[in-house]
């Protein structure tokens, strides 16, 4: 069977990861018991996941001219995403995460940097992937016309568009409609949506909610699938590994419902080892564990 090829348009980051007993107040210095650096953003996590399910991933984004930069790259290369549409910026910051993990809680600061870089203009000149994808996959930690636009011009193309709504930021009416499907957790859709969604916008939302499953509409009907029983050891990275396996699954021309299924065993399988990337399965790890997990 042919691979899918899915194109993931969205942020590269370093997440920086310090671990502490001791949140310092204003002026304050303590000190901290771990620090790691891991690579991260929701982009870069979410065509990691695709492409370790088998899938030809490209990876649209931007990494500044730095060390940081570097190291995301070659992260990306080895889990065999293609990066030919990631470019250096010169004289600019890759992205970070700034992460402070105190008393099971975490303080986040996310510093954009080459991110504000993926524009429209950028976008323009790596038309073409987006042309032949079988599926394009969005999140919103790039600008948001960037959104719109990738939006619009997938909808002309007749290219379907999962977008991933987090950080939770509005966008206009029109530019929702022109997505695919929308895959907010509880939290973002009642935010960005409301309690009621507009009809129009109701089947296009596929709610991710946690150990509970994922709810969806499909013909007017709400349907359900109910989260599997695991013990969960990381659940950073859960979302995105949904979202990576389920735009894999609908690339290979899967119902609905068994994409959503497939996409919900992935990040149950996600969350059992530590790190965003680092329990994101392999096709044979996530079919052996559907295989032995079901009756």
């Amino acid at each position: 069977m042919k691979k899918p090829i899915v194109t993931v348009i969205g942020s590269l980051n370093m997440d920086l990861v310090t671990q502490t007993n001791s949140f310092p107040v204003q002026g304050e210095t303590v000190i901290g018991n771990h620090f790691m650096t891991v690579p991260g953003g929701k982009g870069a996590n979410q065509a990691v996941a695709a492409a370790r399910l088998g899938a030809d991933v490209h990876l649209i984004g931007r990494v500044g001219d730095d060390a940081f930069g570097e190291v995301l790259l070659k992260n990306l290369t080895d889990n065999r995403v293609i990066m030919s549409n990631v470019e250096p910026v010169t004289d600019c910051a890759t992205g970070v995460a700034t992460i402070i993990l105190h008393d099971h809680d975490n303080r986040i600061i996310v510093t954009p940097g080459a991110n504000n870089y993926v524009t429209k203009e950028y976008i323009l000149q790596h038309e073409n992937v987006i042309l032949i994808s079988d599926i394009v996959l969005l999140q919103m930690e790039i600008p948001l016309p960037t959104i719109e636009f990738v939006l619009e011009l997938c909808d002309t193309s007749g290219i379907p568009v999962v977008l991933n709504p987090a950080p939770a930021h509005q966008l206009s009416e029109e530019s929702w409609q022109r997505a695919t499907y929308l895959t907010p957790n509880e939290t973002e859709k009642e935010l960005l949506f409301g309690k009621e969604p507009s009809r129009y916008l109701r089947e296009k939302l596929i709610v991710t909610e946690g150990k509970h499953g994922v709810s969806f509409f499909e013909s007017g009907s709400l349907n359900r699938i109910d989260g599997w029983s695991v013990t969960p050891v990381d659940t950073t990275g859960a979302g995105d590994t949904f979202n990576g396996a389920m735009a894999v699954a609908l690339a290979e021309g899967k119902s609905l419902a068994a994409a959503i299924s497939f996409a919900n065993a992935a990040a149950a399988l996600s969350i059992q080892k530590l790190g965003a990337q680092g329990g994101m399965p392999t096709r044979q790890a996530l079919e052996q564990f559907i295989t032995d997990n079901c009756p």
